[in-house]
């Protein structure tokens, strides 16, 4: 059966598309915005009709129509907490997202970007494992505050895509698997799936675990205290230099690894240091799931950018391969899993589910 798919994918300053007929990519392409181009927009969803005309050209620059597309699928954003799935865009959907229920972010403007190509062209809207995805088992949500809970915040769709990828070549069902699953890019985020679900993880948007190119992760909360205080920062500058300035690129000026494991080959003792103390959290933080899966891993899975690097995975395996094997799938693979959540829907593999509105978890 053919099914024709366009996926949708916005990020801070591009779009990335690509268009799929059953498994096969027909066309991929990112769609830059410049300075320039956003700064009329005083927030994100002002974007909208800007982004969703960027998409229309640049398909039919391609040569193809959006009347033969049979399925717009999103990456979803701005819902409230969600279980993991394929779900159809309904008018509650659209209006959660279009309100960034969650936090402002342009992945909330996939959806409405797919709401509206369905209805001008035919065809039906998904969003596939939004970043809102929380699957989170209760015990992982307890903190050392009245009031204050650890929250969800994952690569939810790459995760789920590799988890699947994984379980499929290995002739496993992700429902019966368990898995740790890093995501190493500009952010991190390293996951415990049990059994399909992901119980437990670092928190990417409100900062916790290993530093990344961009962030800081952990930090003892006493010196995080002094900055804030210290009149040197706004909180808008603060929450910058912590979750979008930091880790490699706060301490180096960079935010490729590469670089730090250049600087440490020609004999600087703080590069060698930090490189070395990056794949140690992580591996730590590796650890710490398997932990929460109570040592029952069938694979440790590093993904993302930096899982290019040899030598990074290589060193990093020295620390954990003792619990579980450690498979390199290196990359991102989203606009692939967008493709392929709406495929095993149209196929009847998996039922589209329907967002509700009412969070999965709440609070005590």
């Amino acid at each position: 059966m053919s099914v024709k798919i366009l996926a949708v994918n916005p990020g801070s300053t591009s779009t990335k598309i690509a268009l799929f007929d059953g498994e096969t990519e027909l066309f991929s392409e990112n769609l830059h915005h410049s300075p320039e181009e956003l700064r009329p927009f005083n927030e994100i969803q002002d974007q909208l009709n800007f982004r969703a005309e960027t998409v229309e050209t640049a398909v039919t620059r391609r040569g193809y129509r959006l009347e033969d597309v049979d399925v717009f699928s999103g990456r979803g954003g701005g819902l409230l907490p969600l279980v993991g799935g394929t779900y159809e865009v309904t008018e509650l959907l659209a209006e959660h997202a279009s309100r960034g229920m969650t936090g402002q972010h342009p992945a909330q403007l996939a959806s409405q970007i797919c709401k509206r190509f369905a209805e001008k062209y035919g065809g039906r809207a998904f969003v596939v494992n939004p970043p809102d995805v929380d699957e989170f088992a209760d015990v992982s949500r307890v903190a050392g505050l009245r009031g204050v809970y650890r929250e969800s915040h994952i690569h939810a769709l790459n995760q789920k895509e590799i988890a699947l990828r994984y379980c499929a070549a290995r002739g496993l069902k992700y429902e019966e698997a368990n898995l740790v699953i890093c995501h190493l890019g500009g952010g991190i985020s390293v996951t415990a799936h049990e059994r399909g679900r992901m119980i437990d993880s670092n928190d990417i948007i409100k900062g916790s675990g290993p530093m990344t190119p961009t962030r800081a992760g952990d930090l003892p909360y006493a010196k995080v205290l002094d900055l804030a205080y210290s009149g040197e920062y706004t909180k808008k500058q603060l929450t910058a230099r912590l979750n979008k300035n930091g880790g490699l690129t706060d301490i180096f000026g960079t935010d490729d690894l590469r670089d730090v494991k250049k600087l440490a080959e020609s004999g600087d003792k703080y590069a060698a240091a930090v490189y070395e103390g990056f794949i140690y959290q992580n591996a730590k933080y590796a650890g710490a799931m398997a932990v929460a899966l109570r040592g029952k891993v069938d694979a440790i899975i590093l993904t993302g950018g930096i899982a290019h690097n040899a030598d990074f995975c290589e060193k990093l395996r020295g620390y954990v391969g003792w619990i579980a094997e450690v498979v390199v799938m290196p990359g991102e693979f989203e606009l692939e899993a967008l493709a392929a959540g709406a495929r095993r829907v149209v196929l009847g593999e998996e039922e589209v589910k329907i967002y509700t509105g009412v969070p999965v978890w709440q609070s005590y």
